[in-house]
């Protein structure tokens, strides 16, 4: 094994001038420091052009500074009206100057001037500077699903005022699901006296448990929900600070809550039996159309989210009145008459000057024609809705789902699954390389989902949202050629304190190390880098596999090794290690870059890197969701691996994981087969897997074998399915 320093260290940010600009978040388009700085100690009057008087009246509020219109004096700030799009903001030592095009664009400058004010503490003097800055995205979105948990409408307004500090400019706020209605609907009032309330409080309990409501008022009831006049102060409160908020109310699946109270609108006329409204029963229209009336009341916002995901057809096929329905409208199936359904939804919300947005499922069937599509399931859908010429949202799990665990399931409260670093989150470009260059104007922007079956407190939620919210609002908002990882932690540390101050419980960074490889097969050779979350830490690794320890090598930047290597590294602090520390074996082994033959095939959603896969020297991470992790269903793993010639062999491993939530689970054996022809293969060995399939943790298992005396051209694996998926991401050959 050979260490080379490679000539492509990694810089670390330096304190250079590049270290004095502000600390903001998302990342201005422009900023030039200037000589002198504004002094707050005055008490300086905000003066405004009548068009900007909200602007100025909300930034009074935040500097606690008298607002008004009007002569502006020495030591003013003024808000004016610019002629660029944007907005411009300079902070001179007589005056600030802020000047937009439009009310939203100076809502942005204030939120600017705000978090400069915020993040510089007790200090009351700003630097001077000149910042330009506009948005890439026009739609950036934070969601917050409050049906499987309810949450006290002044935790609304802190979400939003957080939103609005980073820039969001859309809340979308689903209101509506099977775990409880959330919304006072006057001409239904069922669906707030029962359809709120359930009878466990946390709602994986209530999922396990029969799912039942209970009438509001009950000793056992859990659950709540905001009344119109509370909704449209919520509406006005996001408003004044240029965020729109949009109602989702679900239809036509996910709405047990509504048919338990209401089960004339079900195929079956039962409670508890259907999850879907039946589609062949005028009167499921006529209670939409009343329900989404009064929604309309509440909410001005141009887009009204009818949901449209995940919804059974089993109940419609049985059904009379959805097979008259089918027959008379001349569909095909039950996926074109959810099509229908929405059709009629959007028609109707065109009538009101409304339109409607859905989540990807509103393709089957064929898009209803102003439609707008959330794209969730990967981005497949938002493309295929783009390259069709309509608006598209990308909000993809692998992204922007915040339900995800951000660390090691192991350190992390309980989650839904998947792996979502902050990194991860920052990576992210909404507009796919797959897209049609003429049709990525259709990419509106994307938003974050947060889904709380896993988060029974404010205190969750805000774990699971902070500081990934920061990640995407740079996203959303910096051009991509502006965007840094390096650049944004380091800007980041500044925010943990501003966090802090609101009283946010956010994520905190973890000791947790990554381990990159850029693997050179042609060479023997591996580029190694290490990442983590913490600020510029001490990270000492070996190559042994030994424990590292504050006397060992210490990384410095990206490096090259030369053949196989036992990587482990930790972050220490003075002499202490920080955390656990991470291991990665780095393979030269000799089934690597060999053609695979797969005797059953791969699962297309998890495809990882193809027939490379499993063979390309990578393993996987915390999730299957990597582009590492390759994915099988039905007969499950079955693969012939071409070692050229005849090969002395010592050893083979495949690694597998299990997470029972998503439906992941050890395969019940692996077997391991050899052959000199590709014809006639022998069993070499196989072994029993030991992790019981009720094991609802993430776990990995390696099945190692004894290969020694063995020689062969041809190995084949095979590892059957018991329940679910089966993941692997690396068979080594030695």
């Amino acid at each position: 094994m050979k260490i080379v320093i490679s000539a492509m260290v990694l810089a670390l940010t330096t304190l250079g001038a590049a270290a004095q600009e502000p600390a903001l978040i998302p990342r201005p388009l422009k900023m030039e420091q200037k000589e002198g700085r504004f002094d707050f100690k005055s008490s300086p009057r905000i003066v405004a052009d009548p068009v900007f008087k909200p602007a100025a009246g909300l930034l009074g509020e935040y500097l606690r500074l008298p607002a008004g219109t009007g002569a502006a004096s020495a030591g003013s700030i003024v808000i004016v009206r610019g002629k660029e799009n944007g907005y411009q903001l300079k902070i001179e030592q007589n005056r600030i100057v802020l000047s937009a095009r439009q009310l939203a664009d100076a809502l942005d400058g204030v939120n600017t001037l705000r978090q400069l004010y915020l993040l510089n503490g007790s200090d009351l003097h700003l630097p001077a500077m000149h910042i330009t800055d506009s948005a890439r995205f026009g739609y950036r979105g934070m969601h917050l699903d409050v049906s499987r948990h309810f949450y006290p409408v002044e935790f609304i307004y802190k979400f939003i005022d957080l939103m609005a500090l980073y820039k969001f400019n859309t809340f979308h706020w689903h209101l509506t699901d099977g775990a409880g209605w959330r919304l006072e609907i006057n001409k239904y009032p069922e669906l707030t006296k029962t359809a709120a309330w359930r009878t466990h409080n946390y709602c994986m309990d209530w999922w396990a448990n029969g799912r039942q409501y209970l009438p509001e008022g009950n000793a056992n009831a859990y659950g709540g929900y905001y009344t119109q006049e509370q909704a449209k102060a919520v509406v006005a409160y996001a408003a004044k600070r240029g965020i729109t908020v949009i109602p989702e109310i679900e239809m036509p699946g996910h709405s047990e809550e509504v048919l338990a109270v209401y089960p004339h609108l079900s195929c079956t006329g039962k409670p508890y039996e259907n999850s879907e409204f039946c589609l062949g029963n005028d009167s499921t229209f006529t209670f939409l159309e009343d329900v989404l009336q009064e929604v309309m009341a509440i909410f001005p916002s141009r887009y009204i989210h009818i949901g449209g995901d995940e919804a059974s057809k089993k109940a419609w096929k049985n059904c009379p009145k959805c097979q008259q329905r089918i027959k008379k409208e001349g569909l095909k199936d039950e996926e074109e008459l959810q099509s229908y359904g929405v059709r009629r939804m959007e028609k109707f919300l065109v009538g009101k000057k409304r339109k409607l947005l859905g989540w990807d499922e509103i393709l089957e069937g064929g898009l209803a024609p102003e439609a707008t599509v959330m794209s969730w399931r990967g981005e497949k859908g938002g493309i295929t809705a783009a390259e069709a010429g309509h608006d598209v949202i990308m909000t993809p799990g692998g992204y922007c789902y915040f339900d995800s665990y951000q660390a090691d399931p192991a350190t992390e409260p309980p989650a839904i699954g998947g792996f979502l670093p902050l990194s991860k989150v920052y990576s992210y470009n909404p507009v796919p390389a797959e897209l049609h260059a003429a049709k990525a104007h259709h990419v509106l922007g994307a938003q974050a989902n947060i889904w709380t079956e896993y988060m029974p407190t404010t205190y969750q939620v805000e774990y699971m949202a902070f500081p990934r919210m920061l990640a995407l609002a740079e996203v959303l908002w910096t051009p991509l050629q502006l965007k840094n990882w390096d650049d944004f932690k380091t800007r980041l540390q500044a925010h943990y304190p501003l966090l802090q101050k609101k009283n946010v419980n956010y994520y905190r960074p973890s000791y947790q190390l990554q381990i990159k490889t850029d693997i050179r097969p042609q060479t023997g050779s591996a580029l190694i880098t290490f990442d983590s979350e913490q600020y510029r830490p001490l990270i000492c690794y070996t190559l042994d596999g030994s424990t590292p320890t504050a006397a060992s090598a210490q990384y410095a930047g990206p490096f090259e090794i030369k053949g196989s290597a036992k990587i482990k590294a930790a972050i220490f602090r003075d002499t202490a290690m920080q955390g656990q520390p991470a291991s990665l074996p780095l393979d030269f082994h000799k089934a690597l870059g060999k053609k695979v033959t797969y005797n059953e095939p791969y699962y297309k959603g998890y495809a990882a890197q193809n027939e490379a896969t499993l063979v390309n020297g990578y393993r996987g991470s915390l999730t299957y969701g990597d582009g590492q992790w390759q994915g099988f269903l039905n007969k499950g793993l079955d693969v012939t691996i071409d070692l050229e010639q005849a090969t002395p062999l010592n050893s083979l491993s495949v690694g597998f994981m299990q997470l029972t939530g998503p439906g992941v689970y050890m395969p019940p054996a692996v077997e391991v087969y050899t052959s000199n022809d590709g014809q006639q293969f022998t069993l070499a060995q196989k072994i029993d897997n030991d992790v019981p399939p009720t094991h609802n943790k993430l776990i990995f298992k390696d099945f190692v074998f004894d290969l020694k005396g063995a020689s062969a051209r041809y190995i084949r694996v095979k590892a059957k399915t018991q329940k679910g998926f089966i993941f692997t991401d690396e068979i080594i050959v030695y």
